[in-house]
Parts: structure tokens; C-alpha cells; sequence
């Protein structure tokens, strides 16, 4: 696995300390991360996106979905089997999982939904009308009452 040093990168920023612990956990993650079960993410619309993840065999019970601390958890535990079953060849894995997701700032899932075998959940990014881009006026040399130089 390569190693990436980004300290250069955060020598002439301030206030970049959640991008910088980001991008090592996502460094770290991967390393630990297997590829069951199978997901796509894909961008739905300029501010929504769409995690779909293979869920075969899991029932909506079974299923977890938690938001946390900028992360989105996406788990599944199979209940035990009631009947002892004999394969002749198994080929759906219904193993317990645990998939993680870094949100971005002002992102959250808003529904989910399961069809076909997947496990659908819509997020989106919500920024704060404070926080959107906004015109300032210029007045020219006049002085700003109340300010002091």
C-alpha cells in the first residue's frame, strides 16, 4: 500500500484540520476495506447522490443504517436460521457487513429504500443560507459608520 504525505499541502491553510484527519482515515480504511458487499454511488442530481448496495438475501429487518459524527454506517446482520439447510452450492453470501461512508459537510441521507436484491439511500447536500455566496456592495471611498481604522 503507498503512503502519502499531505503536510505540504497544509503548511499555508488554516482551518483544514477535518480535511486533513479525512483524508487519513479514508488512507487508513482502505487498507481494511473488502469489496462484499458490492455498491455503487452515483450523483443523481447537482446537490443529491445515491449509495445503492448489493443486500441479496437480507430482509429490511436485518438492515441498519446509522448517521453519525460525518459518517454514514450501513450494516447487515442475518438473522440465524430457524431450519439447518443443506447446500449442494452456495453462492449468496449473506455474511454480516458493515460499510462506511465520510459525509461531506452539510450532507445527510434523506430516505431509503430497498428493491431488487439493493438497498437504496438518497443523500443530500443542504447548505445553509448563511453559509451560500452572497453580493457585497461596494460604497466607493465613503467611510463605514461606526468603523474604526
Amino acid at each position: 500500500m503507498r503512503t502519502y504525505d499531505f503536510s505540504p499541502l497544509f503548511r499555508t491553510t488554516v482551518g483544514f484540520d477535518r480535511m486533513a484527519q479525512l483524508l487519513d482515515s479514508v488512507s487508513a480504511a482502505e487498507g481494511n476495506q473488502t469489496g462484499y458487499p458490492p455498491y455503487n454511488i452515483e450523483k443523481t442530481a447537482d446537490d443529491a447522490y445515491r449509495i445503492s448496495i448489493a443486500v441479496a438475501g437480507f430482509s429490511d429487518d436485518e438492515l441498519s443504517i446509522e448517521a453519525k459524527d460525518g459518517q454514514l454506517v450501513l450494516a447487515g446482520k442475518k438473522a440465524a436460521e430457524e431450519r439447518e439447510v443443506k447446500y449442494l452450492h452456495r453462492g449468496i453470501a449473506t455474511r454480516a457487513f458493515e460499510k462506511r461512508f465520510q459525509l461531506a459537510d452539510h450532507v445527510r441521507p434523506v430516505g431509503a429504500s430497498t428493491e431488487n436484491g439493493l438497498l437504496h439511500v438518497d443523500v443530500v447536500r443542504e447548505v445553509p443560507e448563511e453559509l451560500k455566496p452572497r453580493r457585497i456592495e461596494i460604497n466607493g471611498a465613503r467611510a463605514i459608520e461606526g468603523a474604526t481604522a
